[in-house]
């Protein structure tokens, strides 16, 4: 049904008077030049103009902005109208996007993959001719720019420009999201034109790649030009976007309304708040009450410290499991990744170093190199679970240790030098060193991860999956009722208002050290490093720095699950007591009976590395003695008088031979290098 130009603009000019009449003041007197509407209350209002906008979208669009442009209020010239909640009938996939959506009014989910620089373009010039003086107004819709072929009085050839009509644009890869693909698709992409406000400071932050969006735009085709400069029959497509939307939120741009706050605050002045919101962790899975505790600390996070010499003393903590297959590590890892807002979750192989951190590739837009993130740096203020992470290669775990420590991605590539901010809390899995922990043997062994990368983790839990008769029941009980009634097991709070409630608590909660929480902390430190007393010359390490900086991030995250503003002593027993529970299973070293950090911290306990230096000594001694080449038996002899015994001997000869310290020149014989 044809709708009258004249008519149609009079009928938005009703519909807007109103609406909307207030919003347009306000954004006037603001200086903002557009306006949002609500698409939902349009096609309540007049449910014709409704279909005229999304069949004509163009043309209805302009008559709207010329209904605007009546009504008696300075600063509406050239005011931009923006949609937002159209109907679900005019969603669509980007993979389906065919010819006869051209023109037609859609809107397209997906994330952002690379951008381009904001840059000016014309949108309409105007040429005079230089022997009658008309005036042509010539519209620049296309690629190329035009210029008018002739004039009325007849003049072919060059025309006077006068003036141009520029407007910001900006280009960005829009790409389908992997969670709604099936199978073996792959996700596909289309390029999105943004102009006017929707490339302001403002919306700049909302569509930084890696973004989730949902675009509001007008399908159009673009001539592809072929080498020889002709038009080729076959075209492009591109949205020309309306108005965009992030669709994830950090956990610092989470909206909450008065009714949320409320229950939110219900829970934190419940007695049993902390327990229900480590129940709601993750309901469906049994047991491993400690590791659901720290799990929420970690998505609680600490507080970031900006010291005045611009330290900064990040307030993510990373955690890392490790533990027996089957166990139940990445159902733990997918169940925070739906709780926190921009979590992703990555695994073992399928990762590399470019991919979790960033990549420098081919620019599409403005034919150079360009970044293009990586995980870490995608999930900046989110999370980033990785599972497998002894099943990626070395190289690319390597990449990880700067986004872990300080929080940074540098990449020095190609003519690009820049570093990207990664302020991402990770959750890590990975399995024992043989597939399975050896319950008799060194937990720290069987890790099989570079101590460095270990040490920047602020908790490790160990999962031992051992035969234990009334655990087994139980378990095997709560697996299986979950298998009967799949909806058995609601959480205490409801996943909604769990994500809500971290989020309040990370954005209106800093709390601050408490002099009591401080000489907690302070005195299991000094009693961890005292109680560091070890055999000959040096002393087992139980505690460094690093765990003391993570008992202060876990009493932050302590007082902030409470929402208080300050770290009591309560807070800093809770963080005592997870840090001294992780160091006792992967720290404790059974021959001083004592914690010792170098056994995460360097892969030898201090035991070892004083047999080392005691073997050392004796190899020095014989070599003067007996020259180059020195017997293994006169070693191991002249060992046992220091009260070493053999198969001590044996291991730390080992380890100075991989070290390259001593070789063996021929059988029964060694030699210092």
């Amino acid at each position: 049904m044809e709708v009258n130009v004249i008519e149609q603009i009079k009928r938005f000019q009703d519909f807007i008077d109103s609406n909307y009449y207030n919003s347009l003041l306000e954004n006037a007197r603001k200086g903002s030049k557009f306006l949002l509407i609500d698409f939902a209350e349009l096609s309540k209002y007049d449910p014709d103009l409704a279909t005229e906008l999304l069949d004509a979208p163009e043309d209805t669009i302009k008559a709207i902005e010329k209904a605007i442009e009546q009504f008696d209020v300075d600063g509406l010239i050239n005011f931009r109208i923006r949609f937002h909640n159209l109907p679900q009938s005019q969603h669509i996939m980007i993979r389906d996007i065919r010819s006869k959506h051209i023109n037609r009014l859609l809107f397209v989910h997906g994330i952002i993959r690379q951008k381009s620089d904001v840059r000016p373009q014309v949108t309409s010039a105007r040429f005079e001719c230089p022997m009658c003086g008309n005036i042509m107004n010539v519209l620049q819709l296309e690629g190329t720019f035009k210029e008018p072929t002739r004039c009325g009085c007849g003049r072919k050839g060059k025309f006077v420009m006068l003036d141009k009509d520029l407007v910001d644009a900006q280009g960005i890869v829009l790409e389908e999201a992997s969670e709604n693909l099936e199978g073996g698709e792959q996700p596909k992409r289309i390029n999105v034109l943004l102009t006017d406000d929707l490339v302001s400071p403002l919306s700049e932050k909302r569509t930084s790649p890696g973004s989730k969006v949902e675009v509001v735009g007008i399908v159009k085709e673009v001539p592809i030009i072929s080498r020889s400069g002709a038009k080729s029959t076959r075209f492009d497509l591109m949205i020309d976007s309306n108005y965009i939307k992030p669709t994830e939120d950090t956990f610092y741009e989470v909206l909450i309304n008065e009714e949320e706050e409320r229950q939110i605050l219900e829970i934190a002045n419940d007695p049993k708040g902390y327990e229900k919101l480590v129940n709601s962790i993750a309901p469906s899975i049994y047991g491993y009450e400690k590791i659901k505790e720290a799990l929420l600390l970690q998505l609680m996070g600490g507080v970031r410290k900006v010291r005045m010499d611009k330290v900064v003393s990040r307030g993510d903590m990373h955690i890392l499991l490790v533990g027996d297959p089957g166990a139940g590590k990445s159902a733990l890892l997918k169940r925070i990744t739906q709780i926190a807002p921009k979590g992703r979750y990555v695994s073992g192989k399928g990762v590399s170093g470019a991919g979790i951190t960033a990549a420098v590739v081919r620019d599409e837009f403005l034919r150079g190199w360009a970044l293009e993130a990586g995980a870490m740096v995608l999930s900046s203020d989110g999370l980033v679970c990785i599972d497998e992470l002894d099943k990626m290669s070395s190289e690319d775990r390597a990449a990880m240790h700067e986004a872990l420590e300080n929080q940074t991605v540098s990449i020095s590539k190609a003519n690009i030098q820049a570093t990207l901010i990664a302020r991402t809390t990770v959750l890590a899995a990975a399995n024992p060193k043989f597939g399975r922990f050896d319950p008799y043997g060194i937990i720290a062994d069987q890790i099989d991860l570079p101590p460095t990368l270990i040490n920047r983790f602020d908790l490790i839990f160990p999962i031992k999956d051992l035969p234990e008769e009334t655990r087994d029941e139980s378990m095997a009980k709560h697996i299986l009722t979950l298998h009967q009634r799949p909806d058995v097991n609601e959480p205490e709070v409801p996943t909604n208002l769990l994500r809500r409630y971290i989020a309040y608590a990370r954005q209106k909660v800093n709390p601050r050290l408490t002099d009591g929480a401080l000489e907690e902390i302070k005195e299991f430190y000094l009693k961890m490093r005292k109680s560091g007393g070890g055999e000959g010359s040096i002393k087992s390490i139980p505690i460094s720095a690093r765990q003391l900086e993570a008992l202060v991030r876990l009493s932050e995250a302590s007082a902030r699950a409470r929402l208080d503003d300050r770290v009591t002593r309560k807070d800093a027993k809770k963080a005592v007591e997870l840090v001294d529970y992780c160091l006792m299973q992967v720290g404790f070293d059974r021959e001083t009976g004592k914690i010792d950090i170098d056994r995460i911290a360097t892969g030898i306990a201090a035991t070892q590395r004083s047999h080392i230096m005691i073997l050392k000594e004796i190899i020095g001694d014989l070599e003067t003695k007996l020259g180059k080449a020195i017997p293994i038996d006169d070693v191991v002899a002249e060992a046992k008088n220091r009260g070493l015994d053999e198969d001590k001997v044996e291991e730390a000869m080992e380890r100075l031979k991989r070290s390259g310290d001593i070789y063996e020149p021929r059988r029964g014989f060694v030699s210092r290098i």
